[in-house]
């Protein structure tokens, strides 16, 4: 018989890896970094996929895993895991859509959905290792701690939404020439 109990490991660190690029691509396009960025995404788009494909053999071999702490934590655990599982479903169609108009140098309409993809494919990132966290590593600690990350998680893409006051002005082969505050 296998051993398949590194696979939630490996799913946690690949989701942990997807989050940080996510987070680093926003903030180098937000800097005019068009390359790094489009390295940082495509990178993340590869982490999520390996992620889902992972994820995908684990519970194809293991089936599901039972939530066994009681108390306040768990109405929180399936709190998280609730939206963290309906955003998942939405974020794969999302992020394809999202890339495909990057890649075809469509920025105007990549831009328009970026908006959705990003905050929610983060919240799925960050919620995924929460969810690890919580399920097979459930202490107080950690709990407070998957806790602390959904609510910081939120609190920062609060404060890097797009601001409504910022120009940026592109050349014709979409590259940008400044970005007025």
């Amino acid at each position: 018989m296998q051993d398949y109990s590194i696979f939630p490991a490996i799913d946690a660190t690949l989701n942990g890896a997807s989050a940080a690029l996510i987070t680093m691509g926003v903030a180098l396009i937000r800097r005019g970094r068009q390359g790094a960025h489009r390295a940082c995404m495509i990178a993340a788009v590869v982490t999520s996929s390996l992620f889902l494909c992972s994820y995908l053999y684990y519970h194809a071999h293991v089936g599901t895993t039972r939530f066994l702490a009681h108390g306040w934590i768990r109405p929180v655990y399936f709190s998280v895991l609730l939206t963290h599982t309906i955003l998942a479903a939405a974020i794969v169609p999302l992020v394809i859509v999202t890339l495909s108009r990057a890649l075809r140098g469509r920025f105007d309409r990549h831009r328009a959905i970026a908006r959705w993809t990003y905050p929610a494919w983060l919240y799925v990132s960050v919620t995924g290792v929460v969810i690890y966290l919580l399920l097979y590593r459930l202490t107080p600690l950690t709990a407070v701690a998957g806790t602390a990350a959904v609510v910081i998680t939120i609190a920062a893409l609060l404060v890097m939404r797009p601001r409504a006051d910022r120009h940026i002005t592109r050349s014709p082969d979409h590259q940008i020439v400044k970005v007025e505050s």
